[in-house]
């Protein structure tokens, strides 16, 4: 979580170098996290927005008005969480100011780790910046909306792609850009006799499941399961399958998957924020042994150093590894 930008974020109203936001005053937090801390006397009506479905659910939790993607327009100000993708963060700052009134106030908070300074100079760029104030390793910027044409610079910047003439993707989805290294020796060694149901679990926006669609034709249900908002959407375009697939926006560490499976595809993350967490992708293996049918079987890629071996011996009857290359092995299981 981005404890210290968070902080950042807020730090110009508590340091008074902004008022505090009225009571009556509406305003639309992008890439809102949870852990936040209003300043005393914020008193605004606060609208997040987070399509990462474990902060999503932890915001509601908390008894915040949150929704995956931006909702209304006429807001007073706007709060924006910058992360490290740049054109993510382009974007973000392109809808807060589609969606605030003219003259309204938007503040811009990231880390320095993350390009924040870089952020900062390519929006003043822009639109002149009111001021900005470092703190907690971090930098806060802030503007007035004035007319539509910084926002459409930052569209026409960051516009949706298509991966190999086939895939809709956009900036902030992993892998954006090109298919996953991973993903592409996974699908490359999957059987061409997969049949029944099957899912994809990280199903991000498709390639995996779009390439089990193609390849087995034997296919009685095509589910996609992914916390990604938008890279989920994005799947809902890129997956072309006989029967119509199901996508499932869903946190399978905290959210229990109902259907069974006869296989089950993955690229699971291993990765929170910069920190390696390969407990992530152990605990979505354990998830997909008890979403899976009795000989139901698993195909997944990790990078080779992670030790997923021994949380498949505990969870399957039998695993192997199938393939590898520099980096990559792509492992089987039955449950």
């Amino acid at each position: 979580m981005a404890a210290e930008p968070l902080k950042t974020l807020f730090h110009p109203f508590e340091a008074e170098a902004l008022p505090l936001q009225r009571k009556n005053a509406r305003v639309l937090f992008l890439g809102a996290e949870p852990g936040f801390h209003l300043p005393g006397g914020f008193d605004a009506a606060l609208h997040l927005v987070q399509g990462f479905r474990p902060h999503f659910r932890a915001l509601q939790a908390a008894g915040n008005t949150v929704t995956p993607r931006a909702e209304g327009s006429g807001y007073d100000a706007a709060l924006v969480l910058a992360g490290r993708h740049r054109g993510q963060n382009e974007l973000r700052i392109a809808e807060a100011l589609e969606r605030t009134l003219p003259g309204g106030l938007i503040v811009v908070a990231g880390g320095k780790d993350d390009g924040i300074d870089s952020l900062r100079k390519r929006i003043n760029a822009l639109v002149p910046l009111e001021a900005s104030l470092p703190k907690h390793h971090g930098v806060a910027f802030w503007f007035r909306r004035a007319g539509a044409e910084a926002g459409q610079a930052l569209r026409a910047a960051n516009p949706d792609l298509v991966v190999e003439g086939r895939f809709r993707t956009a900036p902030g989805m992993f892998s954006f850009d090109r298919i996953d290294t991973g993903s592409k020796l996974l699908a490359a060694n999957l059987p061409n006799d997969l049949s029944g149901n099957v899912a994809d679990f990280c199903a991000g926006w498709g390639y995996l499941a779009a390439e089990v669609a193609v390849r087995s034709t034997r296919l009685s249900g095509l589910d996609l399961y992914e916390a990604d908002f938008e890279a989920l959407e994005a799947a809902r375009l890129n997956v072309r399958a006989p029967m119509e697939p199901r996508f499932f926006w869903t946190d399978l560490l905290t959210e229990t998957v109902e259907r069974r499976y006869d296989a089950i595809v993955m690229n699971p993350p291993f990765h929170s924020g910069r920190a390696a967490e390969p407990g992530i992708g152990a605990g979505i293996i354990r998830v997909a042994s008890k979403a899976l049918k009795p000989g139901g079987r698993l195909f997944m890629v990790a990078n080779r150093q992670l030790p997923y071996e021994q949380v498949l011996a505990a969870a399957f009857s039998s695993h192997a590894e199938i393939a590898r290359d520099g980096m990559f092995k792509v492992l089987s299981a039955r449950r």
